[in-house]
């Protein structure tokens, strides 16, 4: 019963594990503000307990700076299962920065994720306040750079 309820709380909500530093957008990752949000799955490596570490950057190319920004996503075994809807919280994004944040899987090794996409919004504040949510998906990108496929 503990384990089922550790996986229940894990899907809920997944902060990242360190804080994150931000700097500016790479020439090559990143066109003009305004175009959109970019997530990047660009890592994914097991910790010493076996689960999987996620390590991914997000590039905020909108013109506004986000007081909270997060998604959830389906992850698929795989063989194509659904396993977790996990969210993913990368907290404030300002305008026009690049953040890195790595999330642990609790109870997930690496091997075991065939596909990750971003199936909602769960977050998408403006540092005024105003709920961007719409901005936040339909002008996302995404891309991996690893084995696992990631996308909407």
């Amino acid at each position: 019963m503990a384990r089922i309820s550790a996986a229940l709380l894990a899907a809920v909500c997944l902060a990242p594990l360190t804080a994150t530093a931000q700097e500016t957008p790479a020439a090559d990752a990143a066109p003009a503000p305004g175009a959109g949000i970019l997530l990047e799955l660009n890592g994914a490596v097991p910790t010493e307990a076996g689960d999987c570490r996620l390590t991914m950057v997000t590039t905020n190319r909108l013109d506004a700076g986000l007081a909270r920004a997060a998604w959830q996503v389906a992850i698929f075994d795989p063989d194509g299962v659904v396993q977790a809807l996990p969210i993913l919280d990368f907290g404030a994004l300002a305008a026009g920065k690049t953040k890195v944040a790595l999330f642990e899987l609790p109870q997930r090794p690496c091997d075991a994720i065939g596909r990750i996409i971003v199936n909602d919004v769960a977050a998408c504040q403006a540092d005024g306040g105003d709920d961007l949510g719409a901005a936040c998906l339909t002008g996302l990108e995404t891309q991996s750079r690893v084995q696992i496929d990631f996308g909407l």
